[in-house]
């Protein structure tokens, strides 16, 4: 797992407005004026939202004529919560167990047994 990019994308989510502007885009392709109708702010800051989240990935957007449309990057969001479980979770993908078989591993070279 890449830590970097991982949390570039938890700060990106860290927005309580950002989460549920992701939730809306889980059930379809919306455009902003359809977006909007869910907030009490104005569209420039659904473009600055829109924008972090188009930066971290999360999103796609798709231009049909003079409209821009936005989904959920479905593929990232499978990476996402991949990793997310991994995060928390006891796996082979966790960094304890590639920790620990390096660890074994250095000590096999050393070890004389």
């Amino acid at each position: 797992m890449n830590y970097e990019l991982f949390a570039e994308k938890m700060k990106a989510l860290s927005d309580p407005n950002r989460v549920k502007i992701l939730d809306l885009l889980s059930c379809d392709t919306l455009c902003a004026c359809d977006l909007l109708e869910h907030f009490d702010f104005t569209q420039p800051t659904l473009s600055h939202h829109i924008k972090v989240l188009r930066d971290a990935d999360l999103i796609v957007t798709e231009k049909i004529g003079t409209w821009h449309h936005y989904s959920v990057n479905r593929e990232l969001s499978t990476e996402i919560t991949e990793d997310l479980q991994s995060v928390f979770s006891s796996s082979e993908r966790c960094i304890c167990h590639t920790t620990i078989n390096e660890k074994e591993d250095q000590y096999e070279k050393v070890s004389p047994l």
